[in-house]
């Protein structure tokens, strides 16, 4: 499995010539889900759903589909009818070629005074988890964990303690377009060390093999 970081919360993950992203926001690039059989959508904010990235890609590819939770797929499925599929916590489903489990249920706490809308994370072939903007924990041993360092709605402590119950073998950072260059050190360090797990932030566009 090979994985290239997009920009912020947009992972795109690679198996036998099958390809499969997660996330394609606002924040990431405009062509971030072009090509991919799979899209896999956590939630509805638009840091990670934006319309216009998904219509690029169920455009250019009429194989494509996507499956995401029913706050998603009531805003997109009338246009491209049989192609969005919904999902919730517990289901599980192949895509791509990746054997896909559906944990959590809704985002984390931004301020009391907000509503909380839904949330799902997927466990990739049983080893790798992208948790949207939650800290979920998998009841399934992960191996690589995409960690979520710097939003509204967390503080670097609560990012340790995630990565420490999760307990994966490496950690890559994601949720990162907030984070400037100046601070990013802070907490490489803070992570890398405190995290028990092998930290690995990746530039976008950069791979890696999982």
């Amino acid at each position: 499995m090979e994985l290239t970081k997009k920009s912020h919360a947009c992972v795109r993950l690679e198996k036998d010539g099958r390809s499969l992203v997660i996330d394609p926001g606002g924040f990431s690039e405009q062509d971030a889900a072009v090509g991919a059989e799979a899209i896999l959508v956590t939630h509805e904010h638009p840091d990670h759903y934006d319309e216009g990235r998904l219509r690029a890609a169920l455009e250019a590819d009429p194989a494509t589909e996507i499956w995401t939770l029913a706050s998603v797929a009531d805003r997109i499925s009338t246009a491209f009818p049989g192609r969005v599929r919904t999902v919730g916590h517990g289901d599980t489903f192949t895509a791509a070629g990746f054997d896909v489990q559906v944990h959590g249920e809704l985002h984390a706490v931004i301020h009391p005074d907000l509503p909380r809308v839904t949330n799902v994370g997927y466990l990739l072939d049983g080893t790798v988890f992208h948790p949207g903007d939650a800290f979920t924990v998998p009841e399934h041993p992960v191996e690589t964990l995409f960690v979520p360092v710097m939003a509204p709605w967390n503080k670097i402590a609560e990012v340790i303690e995630y990565i420490r119950a999760v307990g994966p073998q490496r950690a890559y950072d994601i949720h990162d377009a907030l984070l400037t260059d100046l601070a990013r050190p802070v907490y490489d360090a803070h992570v890398g060390r405190l995290g028990g797990a092998d930290h690995v932030r990746l530039a976008p566009g950069e791979s890696a093999g999982l």
